[in-house]
């Protein structure tokens, strides 16, 4: 029987652009969904923006907008990330949304007047107060050193290194982060979900322990249960209330009948999944009660695992005591870094700009294959490295599975007027059977998210079709006319097992795979593989192959955008200062206008020095770049000559072999820059004109003999 399926991905809050780490869990939600779909079940698959809190009031003020046009802003930017890598919610909406005001004060009522004994009380407390900016303060601008594990520079609501939740008053040598000020307690009436209370301690118990969550998962909520000893020799004593209330000035939803009261964003911002299909079921016209009263729904959220307690704690048990659905499933995972582990920053270079990945042409669909590729069912971390991913995306989805259709389809269409025999052979056919029958495997991989696995065993099924290819070689066949059935049936097997194998890869790669459903004539929208496929369209490219040119230009960080001193930022070598965007003045020197005056001073910051090209060689994966070994005349702290690595874009001009033992120019105190393929330290001198189009070339400085290698250049 077709399932009924609500999926969610967590809410991104409404501050800034998506980044890496979104669109990597929108990709595993939707590689799941689609899978489902292609099941028949029906699914929908919302979304929506966190809106409410502090930081985005705080935000506004200082953009000079209302918060309202503030979050209204950033979700005029969502499209363009969701379309760009074929994500396919079914709506995305705002926590800000009228839905959202309705479901949180009703769902605060329902646990106030709970049957059983409210689970809402008032108390009088204690709360930081900034005197310098004159308000309470929210946790996230309160930091502090971790009360459990005494990690510094943590928030106020929770530590980002052992995950404990906490009071902000909990949290030792606080300041604000707004003023820096140290903050003073004043006294604010607030309002508390009684997690403590014996019937949520229960429920939590047998909700978290009963087989849903990953096991690590579970293991670590299990934590939060029972008195434990801290390593400072405090205790922990489980479960606490939770506070959730914020006092005036603050952008949310008004708790009712309680003046100048908020809900803490945490406490609206999941009911905001619900909110998201009222108002979707609302827009077609279905009764969204009725929806969530059916038995057989089944409900699943796609979480990051540094938000497990307020997904595995708080929002069950709000649903639950509210006398509403549950969680089926709380599917947590794990960060992405860049380049064997390293953490993102753009400053560095490390980082990974999902809009600059689609500017640059690369398909999303390379990325889809990727990160499947990594994911598993377990919370782990994965890694996004640029060699690993050229590798994967060239060898296995080029190497191995597209080229099984164009070493076909030619043939087919040049000799069979694109027809396909149904006569396989017993060797085709053993073949095609074969990779039809890893179907129910394979469905199973995908329905406990083991896309990895899956993606392995697709691409071990394509080594099975290209050996097949290599023993009957169609080209060779193609010689003679006399073989004309021989090379109709295997071409034919190829098409159909390369149908096969595009249905199995549909919910990672789902352009491919309209692609291939236009090609084929046969719809890849449905897990059925047993039909054949009788007739192709003329072959067109499916898919161009990654290229080093496209990594490097993805992982170059952005040139700054104001001037700034060249010890802390200077650009890559061989692009231009920012005068030279405009277009080469051909009768300039160099096909560029001067640069302004500048005074000895701003001259002397430059330590140039001579330096000496001791070693040079090319940088595999690149094809720009070549790797300088240069002494500079420094020595390390045993007085051994110490070598410097620095990276320069001169490949299209010298031999590595022409520049060793040459003098040139090195910037000596140009910061240290992480690259993809290593440490360069500082950036060598070249000439090249303004208009490389017309004038190209790139001309690395050389002193006369007699400089020596650390003289300081005047």
């Amino acid at each position: 029987m077709p399932r009924q399926l609500f999926v969610t991905t967590a809410l991104p809050y409404a501050n800034g652009n998506f980044h890496i780490g979104h669109i990597m869990e929108y990709i595993q939600a939707d590689i799941w969904v689609r899978f489902q779909r292609m099941q028949g079940h029906a699914v929908n698959f919302c979304g929506a923006d966190d809106t409410h809190g502090a930081p985005i009031m705080i935000a506004a003020e200082k953009a000079g907008k209302t918060p309202q046009q503030f979050v209204a802003d950033i979700a005029a930017g969502r499209k363009q990330y969701l379309d760009g890598f074929h994500i396919s919610f079914d709506n995305w909406h705002s926590t800000d949304g009228p839905e959202n005001h309705a479901l949180a004060q009703q769902i605060y009522r329902d646990l106030r007047d709970n049957a059983g004994g409210s689970l809402i009380e008032t108390r009088t407390i204690e709360q930081f107060f900034d005197p310098e900016k004159n308000m309470f303060l929210p946790d996230r601008f309160i930091k502090g050193e971790c009360p459990k594990c005494h990690a510094k520079d943590q928030y106020g609501d929770n530590c980002e290194v052992c995950g404990a939740v906490y009071a902000p008053t909990d949290l030792i040598n606080p300041f604000s982060a707004l003023s820096g000020a140290k903050p003073v307690l004043k006294n604010s009436e607030h309002f508390f979900f009684k997690l403590s209370d014996p019937r949520c301690v229960e429920f939590l118990s047998r909700w978290t322990q009963d087989g849903k969550l990953q096991p690590e998962v579970a293991n670590k909520v299990k934590e939060w249960f029972s008195v434990r000893t801290n390593p400072d020799g405090t205790q922990s004593e489980g479960l606490g209330d939770w506070d959730i209330s914020r006092d005036a000035p603050y952008f949310g939803i008004e708790i009712p009948d309680a003046p100048g009261k908020y809900f803490y964003v945490w406490l609206d911002a999941p009911i905001g999944y619900l909110a998201s299909l009222k108002n979707l079921l609302e827009k077609r016209g279905e009764d969204y009660d009725a929806y969530m009263a059916n038995p057989a729904l089944e409900q699943y959220h796609f979480i990051g695992k540094d938000i497990v307690t307020f997904h595995t704690l708080f929002w069950p048990a709000t649903l639950h005591f509210s006398g509403r659905k549950v969680p089926d499933n709380v599917f947590v995972h794990g960060f992405l870094t860049v380049n064997n582990g390293e953490k993102m920053s753009k400053s560095r270079g490390t980082g990974l700009d999902p809009l600059k990945y689609l500017s640059l042409g690369m398909n999303a669909e390379w990325l889809r294959y990727y990160l499947a590729a990594k994911l598993s069912a377990r919370n782990e971390d994965i890694d996004f490295n640029a060699d690993d991913f050229m590798l994967r995306v060239n060898s296995d989805l080029i190497g191995k599975y597209v080229n099984i259709a164009s070493r076909a389809a030619g043939f087919l269409t040049k000799r069979f007027e694109g027809k396909l025999t149904r006569d396989f052979g017993a060797q085709g056919s053993a073949l095609l059977a074969e990779i039809r029958a890893a179907g129910p495997a394979l469905a199973q991989m995908y329905e406990t998210r083991e896309f990895g696995k899956a993606t392995r065993e697709i691409m071990a099924l394509a080594d099975k079709v290209n050996a097949y290819v290599d023993q009957n070689k169609p080209w060779d066949l193609a010689k003679d006319t006399a073989n004309n059935e021989a090379l109709h049936q295997v071409c034919s097997v190829l098409i159909n097992t390369f149908a096969v194998l595009t249905r199995y890869l549909a919910p990672v790669l789902p352009a491919l795979a309209g692609a291939v459903e236009t090609f084929v004539g046969t719809s890849m929208q449905q897990w059925d593989v047993a039909g054949d496929v009788a007739a192709i369209q003329p072959y067109q490219h499916l898919m161009q192959r990654v290229t080093p040119e496209q990594l490097d230009a993805l992982f170059e960080p952005k040139e700054p955008t104001a001037p700034v001193e060249p010890a802390q930022a200077a650009p890559k070598k061989g692009a231009k200062p920012a005068a030279a965007a405009t277009p080469a003045d051909p009768n300039a020197p160099g096909g560029e206008a001067l640069a302004s005056t500048i005074g000895i001073d701003d001259f002397a910051k430059i330590d140039l020095r001579i330096a000496r090209i001791v070693n040079c060689e090319a940088v595999e994966g690149s094809t720009k770049l070549l790797r300088l070994t240069l002494d500079v005349g420094e020595k390390d702290e045993a007085g051994q000559p110490r070598m410097r690595n620095v990276f320069s874009g001169i490949a299209s001009m010298y031999q590595p072999a022409q520049l060793v033992g040459q003098l040139t120019v090195l910037v000596a105190n140009l910061a240290p820059r992480k690259m993809k393929f290593g440490l360069s330290e500082g950036m060598v001198l070249a000439a090249s004109h303004a208009d490389e189009a017309a004038q190209p070339g790139i001309y690395i400085l050389n002193p006369w003999p007699g400089a020596q290698p650390g003289m300081r250049i005047h």
